[in-house]
């Protein structure tokens, strides 16, 4: 489906008395704290990152800074000429992660935020929360990865956005870890409901203005992976259900309705070398591009015929996503990562022409440590458009070259 400027210096001494005091707080009893050996851990980490981009064709403005073949332009010219630079800091992430072990479990958590505004922040640099989760034992909730995704899948890429026909979505959700032991896990979740529509060629017809959408039940999601030393394969699931409400109930209409949305998903990380590993991912299903990186719409308008109280009906649209990416490390210097990704969509009948139809994702960079912390590059991005019916595809074409500086600092532990 998928941010960054921070530098600063914590003080061990207030750093410890926090967690001691969070530590104290998490026992049932004075008599109940942890061995020393099982010290509370706090952990506030981060990079501050710059992105330098060229543009050699146009995206739009409000995503300069990504790579998304949905933000492509989709009638010739849509925002201007071709040719753009920027300078983006929007990357550079913040993060804090805690542990406190106690007799009945350990008690963990994670809160983190980029600066890449997306929604009605899209192009601007602030605060965007990726992670405010926390877990005891095998139960946790929170806002966080999709228990449908992979985050491994995501190759070691300079671009931000990442390889559109990846699973990528953090969401709010409750979750469920029957085993996890390094290598093979498994994890149920209930997720927050969501999805977008397009009503397409009749979105001017005012009876369609009162339909609106209600999501009466969470999406289930899960995956299960099995881990070996070489690698691992993880399947994946969802299963969703929407519903649209006629607000005009007395007219000639009937519009009201409900559709199911699913989707399945392999994935692996495999090492045949010690110094590589391939990346691959594929999915199949329908109603939720809401879970991909780079997909727009879930339900699409399809007409009924023969049916004038109910001329038209929402149907979850097919969708397919594909990665295949290499990364490769040639020394304790230098990476590499290769690959291609694409995303297709099973459009409706009731979809504009211009509909987003399918996307295409191509890159490969060259990246140097030239000292600890300190992580610099370049990287070739390659993404296509096409249009559902009116014969219209457009590309770009990106040279991207970042700086990031990491740091860490951990108490505790």
């Amino acid at each position: 489906m998928r941010p960054r400027h921070f530098f600063g210096f914590v003080r061990p001494s207030a750093v410890a008395a926090f967690a001691l005091v969070c530590a104290a707080a998490g026992a049932t009893s004075a008599h109940a704290q942890p061995p020393p050996s099982e010290r509370p851990s706090l952990e506030i980490y981060g990079f501050g990152m710059v992105d330098a981009i060229a543009d050699f064709n146009q995206v739009n403005p409000d995503w300069y800074d990504s790579a998304r073949p949905s933000r492509l332009p989709k009638v010739a010219n849509e925002f201007g000429e071709d040719g753009r630079f920027s300078l983006s800091p929007r990357q550079s992430r913040f993060g804090v992660r805690a542990e406190i072990p106690t007799p009945n479990g350990d008690v963990k958590g994670n809160f983190e935020f980029d600066m890449y505004g997306t929604g009605k922040d899209a192009g601007l640099a602030t605060i965007r929360l990726r992670h405010a989760w926390g877990q005891w034992k095998s139960i946790g909730g929170g806002y966080t990865n999709s228990a449908f995704m992979d985050v491994d899948v995501f190759p070691n890429t300079l671009e931000y956005w990442g390889p559109n026909g990846m699973l990528f979505l953090r969401n709010s959700q409750v979750f469920y870890e029957p085993f996890n032991d390094g290598k093979s896990n498994a994890r149920i979740a209930v997720e927050a409901p969501g999805a977008s529509g397009d009503l397409g060629l009749v979105a001017d017809r005012i009876e369609l203005q009162n339909v609106k959408p209600r999501f009466p039940r969470p999406d289930f999601t899960g995956h299960y992976r099995w881990g070996q030393d070489w690698g691992y394969v993880q399947v994946g699931g969802a299963l969703r259900y929407f519903a649209y409400d006629d607000l005009i109930p007395n007219d000639q209409f009937a519009l009201s309705g409900h559709n199911w949305g699913w989707g399945v998903s392999l994935s692996s990380n495999y090492k045949p070398t010690p110094k590589d590993v391939l990346r691959f991912q594929i999915i199949q299903g329908a109603g939720v591009e809401n879970y991909f990186n780079d997909a727009p719409i879930d339900i699409g308008v399809e007409s009924n015929p023969g049916n004038p109280v109910t001329p038209v009906v929402g149907k979850p649209l097919g969708d397919f996503g594909l990665v295949l990416y290499l990364d490769h490390t040639w020394n304790d210097r230098f990476t590499s990562a290769i690959g291609y990704t694409r995303v297709d969509i099973s459009n409706s009948n009731g979809q504009t022409p211009d509909a987003f139809k399918s996307g295409q994702y191509l890159s490969g960079n060259l990246l140097v440590t030239p000292a600890p912390n300190v992580l610099m590059g370049g990287e070739f991005v390659w993404i296509h458009r096409e249009n559902f019916s009116d014969g219209f595809g457009v590309s770009d074409f990106r040279l991207q070259f970042s700086f990031k500086v990491n740091f860490s600092v951990k108490v505790g532990g």
